[in-house]
């Protein structure tokens, strides 16, 4: 009687732990999924025929999960006794087993597990459908078939939302996401991921929100924002590792490589896939064994080591299973035979992948601008000049199917590059001119996009006239490339367009950085005759000086680091040491188009303020402004009380300004905290007075409400924003100010001073009055500044606001 108590107990417990071990591996908790399947197995199951198989094929399930397929497959193989043979874990038998032959590459025998899932299912399980619909989603995925994966993914998101089961649908969501991406519809594939993000949270499916994170990882990267992709994998890296899930840490660390080799980083790059194939080979995962070569041979084309290359790319054949990767390392064959000055054979290796019509399209604008270098090479400037136009076609394709524009701030990372291609080749003919046209294109898409200024990007520009603007600015335009192997600089005048060759990119970002450390440590750069200053004035100025009348305006149009520099602060040597300021006038813009079509607006003439500020802080994160009311004072006392309308303290809040109908107003001004958000630069925000649990006008926001004001002036620090997106520039408050329509913005580089900024915001408007523009007011208020003989002579004080000049 004993022994036959304790054998129900231990029967009433089986089906209670093998709930349990389902539950931690939905959750994502490999590790913890196989300990307990193991336990049962060794103390429970092990006497009970039925359960025993039944934690047999679900320890199977978790070793797939975990990337062990040729262990999964072998526990697979196993006969199940009859009383399982309409049960769930038959269905799973088949699932499990289709899962890992899809993995390793053996599609035929994969396909025919999941048909007889499927029968089973529909006979015994119909529950289970839809986990059969997503491992054939998974299939078709790995055989490159991305629309039959999504038809799949979709009908098992469908039937788990039938069934309200909130782990295949956050699996069906994840897998849509991966899909979208791989079908380059980069903000579609956003939404899902977030969906899935969320769903997964609710679940506390921790295994699922690594995957889902790394996925989105993916979509950052084929938008070319490098810095979210890469802090998306090295969160999922570290989740998997915690979770157990050895596959999701093989994605996650070739994905990190692709940052680094996309970042130029390629010592780490190299480092994170010789790890990964390490790891892919334990696996046994052909695919990412050839990726992983692949990759290498990248690395290695990118350090001039050709022979290494060629090596490595030689194992990628054996490995493949997919289309897209075969057309990866044809790329990379030709490439290499470019390099060896084969150019013939490069050719034909560029034209078959430029030739197929399933050719992803990063991968098509890449064998196109390779096939124009190669024409380059040969002395064919007529085809390679084809050539290049088409890349930039293919790519303005891509970008345009992108619809969120946030999105596509980021997606000219992934061809700046062969724009600096094009450049360095237009430049070596003796096209200075045409060379600039194809910088301008790359310039502010999103922009001008937003203002209605161009609907899609166009070469050659339309009455592209670069001498007529700097004629209506009265300025000389200084239009900078920072550039791999070369830099350059146009300088635009009433009489010319002339161009200086200038270091590469790298030597200039190097002086940058170290400037900008000095302009903000205890030291006066002029006192001290900084040596970087003096360089970069030498650098970036010099060459153009004779161009440049004493005390004349000037527009500088940056590039890359330059974005954060204030060329104001620069050190001219001659005939003494001293700031650049002393000597021009100067603005800033970020495309010749926006510029061209600013001097065609008329200006603003009714004089109205908008004045928002001095708010109630909101945490103990952004407390008072000792200042700011005395700021608030300075700049109302310019406009008669029927011309301005003021929100201060609990009235400056969020709302209040988006409901004020801003267009109305030919000034705006903000005094109050501010933030920059790197990773979304459209969080970006001025901090105003809480209303409900809100406090932020977001840069999201403000592009959402049109401007014509002649000036809005962000008195706050961090205004121009933290990031820099290639040809979009910085993008943050100062930038949405702009995209909603102002005509020019004052904002800060870095954080202002309390003290000396109302100071200066005073001069600024007492200029305005008597009649200055915004750019001599401001441009006025900072010598008086440096002519103090006070403290605040030292650019810190006077040098973090600049003024950007838009539509």
């Amino acid at each position: 009687m004993l022994v036959a108590g304790c054998a129900k107990k231990q029967a009433r417990e089986l089906p209670s732990l093998y709930s349990d071990v389902w539950l931690r591996l939905n959750r994502g908790d490999l590790t913890g999924a196989r300990a307990e399947c193991d336990a049962a197995q060794t103390e429970g199951a092990a006497s009970n025929t039925e359960w025993s198989y039944r934690f047999r094929i679900l320890k199977a399930e978790i070793l797939w999960r975990q990337g062990l397929n040729d262990e999964a497959l072998a526990l697979l193989n196993v006969s199940l006794p009859v009383q399982l043979a309409k049960s769930d874990t038959a269905v799973w038998q088949k699932i499990t087993e289709g899962g890992a032959y899809s993995y390793l590459g053996r599609y035929k025998e994969a396909d025919e597990a999941l048909a007889g899932a499927e029968l089973l299912a529909r006979m015994n399980q119909p529950d289970l459908l839809g986990q059969v619909a997503l491992r054939r989603g998974t299939l078709d995925f790995l055989r490159d078939d991305a629309p039959a994966a999504r038809s799949e993914y979709l009908s098992a998101l469908g039937i788990a939302r039938n069934l309200h089961d909130p782990f295949l649908e956050g699996s069906a969501l994840g897998n849509l996401g991966l899909v979208s991406t791989k079908l380059e519809r980069y903000d579609e594939s956003i939404g899902w991921n977030q969906q899935a993000l969320e769903l997964s949270q609710t679940t506390g499916a921790h295994g699922s929100t690594a995957v889902i994170l790394g996925n989105m990882g993916w979509s950052y990267v084929g938008m070319g924002d490098y810095d979210s992709a890469l802090s998306l994998f090295e969160k999922a890296d570290e989740a998997s590792g915690k979770s157990g899930s050895l596959s999701a840490q093989l994605d996650w660390k070739i994905n990190i490589g692709n940052v680094y080799l996309a970042q130029g980083k390629y010592y780490l790059a190299e480092k994170q896939y010789q790890n990964a194939l390490v790891l892919a080979k334990r696996l046994d995962n052909s695919s990412a064994e050839s990726e992983c070569f692949e990759n290498l041979a990248l690395v290695s084309l990118a350090e001039g080591q050709v022979d290494s290359a060629q090596k490595y790319n030689e194992e990628v054949p054996s490995l493949v299973h997919s289309r897209s990767d075969m057309m990866v390392s044809t790329v990379i064959s030709g490439r290499i035979h470019a390099k060896r000055q084969h150019y013939k054979e490069a050719e034909a290796l560029f034209e078959s992948v430029i030739s197929e019509p399933d050719t992803p399209t990063s991968l098509r604008w890449e064998a196109q601008a390779r096939l124009a270098e190669v024409y380059a090479f040969e002395g064919d400037n007529a085809k390679a000049d084809q050539q290049f136009r088409r890349a930039i076609d293919t790519f303005a394709s891509a970008r345009y199917a992108i619809s969120s524009e946030e999105l596509r701030l980021s997606f000219l990372s992934n061809a700046i590059s062969f724009y600096d291609d094009y450049i360095e080749f237009l430049i070596s003919q003796g096209k200075a001119e045409t060379a600039l046209q194809v910088a301008e294109v790359s310039r502010a898409q999103t922009l001008a996009e937003g203002l209605g200024l161009r609907s899609k990007i166009l070469f050659p520009i339309p009455n592209f006239q670069p001498r007529a603007i700097a004629q209506r600015f009265g300025a000389t335009l200084l239009f900078y490339w920072l550039g791999e192997k070369h830099s350059y600089l146009w300088a635009i005048t009433t009489s010319g367009v002339s161009l200086f060759t200038l270091p590469p990119a790298s030597e200039i970002e190097l002086a940058l950085k170290s400037y900008r450390e000095a302009l903000l440590g205890p030291r006066d750069v002029l006192e001290a005759s900084n040596a970087q200053g003096l360089k970069l004035y030498d650098i970036l100025v010099a060459p153009a000086q004779k161009l440049i009348a004493p005390g004349s305006r000037v527009i500088i149009l940056p590039d890359a680091g330059l974005y954060g520099l204030n060329f104001e602060t620069l050190l001219n040597p001659k005939p003494q040491v001293h700031y650049w300021i002393e000597d021009s006038v100067v603005a800033n813009a970020n495309s010749l188009v926006l510029l061209a079509a600013s001097a065609n607006q008329p200006v603003a003439r009714a004089k109205k303020l908008l004045l928002v500020g001095n708010p109630i802080s909101p945490s103990a994160e952004f407390p008072d402004l000792p200042q700011a009311g005395t700021e608030m004072t300075d700049v109302e006392r310019y406009f008669a009380a029927s011309e301005r309308t003021v929100l201060s303290r609990q009235q400056a809040t969020a709302s209040a300004y988006l409901e004020s109908k801003p267009v109305q107003y030919s000034f705006i001004h903000f005094v109050a905290h501010g933030t920059a958000s790197r990773a979304s630069p459209l969080d970006s925000a001025v901090i105003l007075s809480k209303q409900g649990d809100s406090y932020k006008l977001y840069a999201r926001d403000i592009v959402t409400q049109p401007l014509h004001a002649n000036l809005v002036t962000i008195s706050a620090c961090h205004g121009t924003g933290e990031r820099t997106y290639s040809g979009e520039g910085l993008v943050g408050l100062t930038w949405a100010f702009l995209r909603a329509g102002a005509h020019g913005v004052i904002a800060a580089l870095w954080e202002v001073n309390d003290n000396s900024t109302p100071e200066l915001m005073d001069d600024l408007y007492a200029e305005i009055q008597k009649g200055s523009a915004p750019e001599a007011a401001l441009h006025h208020a900072k010598l008086k500044l440096l002519n103090s003989g006070t403290v605040y002579q030292k650019p810190f004080y006077w040098a973090p606001f600049e003024i950007y000049l838009g539509h």
